[in-house]
């Protein structure tokens, strides 16, 4: 009996090995490592996977290595397993081995007929059975190491392509950082700073919120339409069409790339702002064309407004007065060999500095990086007491700006204090431009002179003006114009390159490097000038009346 016992046992063992050495081990291993291979199987570009729910609005599909990776190995060691774990209750015990211990053929379920064919099943099915069971058992242990490996190959890849989206975000970053790159606004009732634009899609025009590297892809991404879009500044994004992320409306392209230089030019009402930027504008591009200056507006609607103004300054020899509360920035794009800028005009209505109110509601002055103020000598109550009946009727007839340059100073630079910081104010740049030169220079006692256009104006009235720029902005320049002679028909070239010296001057302290393209001829002074220091002016004949008014 012993003898009978030791020979089954034997069988057993010799049924069991075969069973999973040549046919167990293998079947279970190649059925796992099928189904991990479907789960990993390359799926239709383009089309979204049901697994990956959308992430908000945004109109791109996840990055395959931010989620969709991880999707992947999960469902690719489940498939294994669930392969193995079916394949062992399924097939292998619930069929064959059942059938075998109930002397049936395992192939087909039919019962044998002799009794002898059933012992012998019967006897060979324990070895079937744990057969069965130690191949699955060496078959997940093999599986159990190929898939500890894609893990940790998977966990390598996401480590790398975090590591790339943080380098590729941080050298973005650092170009935007040394070019100074600070996206803002130019919009009434915005004017607010963003970290990035609304990128729109070629192909189909939808707005991408977040195209920049990270979870949507590190290099590009991919639009619901199916078209690439690069995430970097450097490779080309700032080339599709851009929106403001809060109001939504068209920005310049390049503002990505380029560094905004915010200019509001400031006065009363009908002091010559808006015809000194027309002159500003018209003499940049006059500039342009004997330098290696290349001025371009940013967008159509800037060209546009510029057409129109000129239109009217030839027709009607004025402008009429600047309306609405908050200006709407003039662009214009500015290269010097191979320094770029994107230059903001502001040109607020003279009624929006009336007040403290109405001046802090200009948020545009909070991104100023340079200032130029308009001066209408002719507007100052103490230099209009100090003129003859005729000189009166010249001063009227030239339309004074309302109120006067030193009232219209004072509210502006203490709310400049408030939006923009008291440190910060006294860094600013400061223009002041002295205009009506025209009928200024028919009044003897305002003529204005050759030298000297700081103390002069001290001399003549406004000294409490000239000593307040003195004591609140360490950097300061003057000019004295016509912007009337600046415009209209036959402009005069001089007045016009006097103009954008202005703005010129701005841009070379942010790092333009134009001051060559400066005359020698207009004043500047620091914070070291006496108000009464002497220090050069324009040098040039007094220009011809052109005034009618």
């Amino acid at each position: 009996m012993s003898g009978l016992l030791a020979a089954a046992a034997w069988l057993t063992v010799a049924v069991w090995a075969g069973v999973c050495l040549f046919r167990a081990f293998w079947e279970f291993l190649a059925l796992a490592l099928r189904a991990s291979a479907q789960a990993l199987r390359p799926r239709t570009p383009g089309t979204p996977d049901p697994r990956i729910p959308p992430v908000g609005t945004e109109p791109a599909q996840r990055a395959y290595w931010s989620r969709l990776m991880w999707v992947d190995a999960y469902t690719s060691t489940r498939g294994a397993a669930s392969a193995v774990r079916h394949r062992l209750l399924g097939r292998w015990m619930a069929v064959t081995a059942r059938r075998m211990f109930t002397g049936r053929q395992p192939s087909t379920g039919y019962r044998f007929d002799h009794w002898i064919a059933r012992f012998v099943v019967r006897l060979l099915a324990p070895g079937t059975a744990l057969g069965a069971i130690t191949g699955a058992l060496l078959a997940s242990a093999v599986l159990v190491l190929v898939h500890l490996v894609m893990w940790l190959l998977v966990a390598l890849v996401w480590l790398a392509a975090v590591a790339g989206v943080a380098v590729l975000r941080g050298a973005d970053r650092a170009v935007a950082l040394v070019r100074r790159v600070r996206m803002k606004c130019p919009y009434p009732g915005c004017y607010r700073a963003f970290p990035l634009a609304v990128h729109r899609c070629a192909g189909c025009g939808r707005a991408h919120r977040e195209l920049r590297p990270g979870r949507f892809g590190a290099l590009w991404h991919v639009c619901s339409c199916g078209r690439r879009l690069t995430t970097v500044s450097l490779a080309g994004r700032d080339r599709l069409a851009v929106e403001c992320p809060h109001c939504d409306r068209s920005l310049p392209a390049g503002i990505g790339r380029l560094r905004i230089v915010h200019v509001p030019v400031i006065g009363g009402t009908s002091s010559g702002k808006t015809m000194l930027m027309a002159a500003a504008v018209t003499g940049l591009h006059t500039t342009a064309g004997r330098s290696p200056l290349k001025v371009t507006f940013a967008t159509d609607d800037d060209r546009r407004d510029v057409v129109d103004l000129n239109g009217q300054l030839r027709q009607d020899g004025w402008v009429r007065k600047t309306q609405g509360g908050q200006p709407r920035a003039l662009m214009l794009r500015v290269t010097h060999r191979r320094r770029h800028r994107l230059v903001y005009l502001y040109d607020p209505m003279g009624e929006s500095l009336y007040d403290v109110d109405s001046t802090r509601r200009q948020e545009y002055l909070a991104h100023a990086d340079g200032v130029v103020l308009v001066v209408d000598v002719l507007a100052e109550p103490q230099v209009r007491r100090s003129l003859a009946a005729a000189e009166e009727e010249l001063a009227r007839a030239a339309n004074p700006s309302e109120p006067g340059p030193w009232q219209t100073y004072q509210t502006f630079t203490g709310e400049l204090s408030a939006l923009a910081g008291r440190r910060r104010r006294g860094r600013l740049p400061l223009a002041v431009v002295v205009t009506k030169r025209d009928v200024l220079d028919r009044i003897d006692r305002l003529r204005v002179p050759a030298t000297g256009i700081g103390p002069w104006l001290a001399t003549i009235g406004l000294d409490p003006l000239v000593r307040d720029l003195g004591h609140r902005f360490r950097t300061r320049r003057y000019w004295a114009l016509s912007a009337y002679a600046a415009t209209g028909t036959g402009p005069l070239v001089s007045e016009q390159q006097r103009a954008a010296e202005a703005v010129l001057w701005i841009l070379a302290r942010t790092g333009l490097r134009v001051g060559k393209l400066l005359s020698e001829g207009s004043s500047e002074g620091s914070s070291k000038d006496r108000a009464d220091a002497s220090v050069p002016g324009p040098r040039d004949a007094p220009v011809q009346d052109r005034s009618t008014r």
